[in-house]
């Protein structure tokens, strides 16, 4: 229950110590604070972004510029409050402060610009960059970004920011069995173009990736985000060879995005000093995601569903998934806007979130049988926008849990509260 509910204090993605961010963010905000108020302004967003598709969601944040700095900042912030038991069995109330996340953006020349997002995660106690890359404009359809970089399967890898969803979890999809926020050091090309209501774009990536961790790890399964761990994957790879991450999208104005992405590439130490230790084993990640609004509802529609296919040894058991496969899907319906309490161009709307992991696709050798390892949820909520930056959310958790061999499932559920904000 805890890994699913509140997000195991998994250490991943550190690659800088508390400490120096710790000065870096004090530098950044003492600086701020001398600056006088009246010097403070919205910066202007990408003025490419019309339409904004997935991919340019990294850029498609509200910031706020100092003075004529050339250096703009901003960021979220999520807070929450749960009451959740399993099979009548409670732990009580709970409260945290999952993420506070700080933007740091600049434009260096008119085809130059840099942006770093840094997550402190669990009240301060976990830092994190997520990213922090250097973009050069070429041509509209030819951008280099190097650094680190967000690798681009499926949609809520780059569009996570939590003021963007009407649920107080991440979708166990992204978080369980894709590694969210997945992030990495490398290059790659990106690029894009209208035409009319139509946008096409795509992005191609070659960073480091994962290690042996996905088979080797706590949880007794074929768990990809044990992976983000490894911190050494911001220095080198770890085993010389580069992940592929690849996505094209299609979008049109009155229909929506809909984008497919592929990650893939070896994971494993195959050989350490040129001595072979190992055959070549491949990952295989393939995705689609999609958004839309249906116009004459105004009904907002989002998902994403992914498949992975990993090479494990035969040595290992058969609790090891070689093929995986999940998603979500959130219904989100507005049934008030307007002036709502004294907030201007208030929203008020019930949505739902469906989601599913199967992290065991197959059946057993010996008997045939269906290998179970899965969940499904179901979370109807409630969220009020007194604004389009600012988020409160009500959510009822419903999910199910059924262990590798199909015993009676694990019955969860709970409420959950929180709010979230750009700053």
């Amino acid at each position: 229950m805890k890994s699913i509910i509140k997000n195991i204090k998994h250490p991943y993605n550190r690659f800088v110590g508390p400490s120096l961010n710790g000065i870096f963010l004090l530098i950044v905000f003492s600086a701020s604070a001398q600056v006088d108020s009246t010097l403070l302004k919205r910066a202007p967003q990408d003025t490419t972004i019309q339409g904004a598709m997935n991919m340019d969601a990294v850029y498609n944040r509200p910031f706020l510029q100092v003075g004529k700095l050339p250096v703009s900042v901003g960021g979220y912030i999520e807070a929450d409050y749960q009451y959740i038991g399993e099979d009548g069995i409670t732990e009580g109330h709970s409260f945290r402060v999952p993420r506070m996340t700080i933007f740091i953006a600049s434009s260096i020349h008119s085809k130059i610009k840099f942006l770093s997002e840094i997550e402190l995660e669990e009240g301060g106690e976990e830092i994190a960059i997520e990213f922090a890359a250097l973009d050069f404009s070429f041509h509209p359809l030819f951008n280099l970004r190097g650094g680190v970089v967000m690798n681009p399967i499926g949609a809520f890898n780059q569009n996570h920011d939590g003021p963007k969803w009407e649920f107080v979890d991440r979708p166990i999809s992204a978080t369980e069995m894709l590694p969210a926020t997945w992030s990495n050091v490398g290059f790659g090309l990106y690029g894009k173009n209208y035409s009319g209501d139509w946008a096409y774009g795509y992005e191609a990536y070659l960073t480091n990736g994962f290690n042996d961790a996905i088979i080797n790890n706590g949880e007794n399964r074929t768990f990809l985000p044990a992976s983000k761990a490894n911190k050494e994957r911001f220095e080198e790879s770890s085993n010389g060879e580069p992940l592929l991450t690849g996505k094209v999208a299609l979008r049109n104005n009155n229909f929506g995005e809909i984008g497919l992405s592929y990650m893939g590439g070896i994971y494993n130490t195959y050989q350490d000093d040129g001595l072979q230790l190992d055959d070549k084993r491949r990952l295989d990640v393939y995705a689609i995601d999609f958004n839309s609004t249906l116009p004459w509802t105004d009904t907002y529609l989002v998902g994403e569903f992914a498949w992975i296919s990993i090479d494990v040894p035969e040595t290992f058991t058969q609790q090891f998934g070689n093929r995986q496969k999940g998603g979500f899907i959130d219904i989100v319906q507005p049934v008030l806007k307007g002036n709502i309490l004294d907030f201007d161009r208030a929203t008020l709307n019930v949505a739902c979130r469906l989601e599913y992991v199967d992290w065991n696709v197959g059946t057993f050798r010996e008997t045939g049988g269906n290998i179970t390892d899965d969940i499904w949820a179901i979370v109807p909520a409630i969220s009020f926008r007194p604004s389009a930056q600012t988020v409160i959310r009500l959510n009822y958790r419903m999910m199910q849990q059924q262990d590798i061999l199909g015993n009676p499932p694990a019955k969860i559920s709970g409420i959950q509260f929180g709010i979230s904000s750009y700053f």
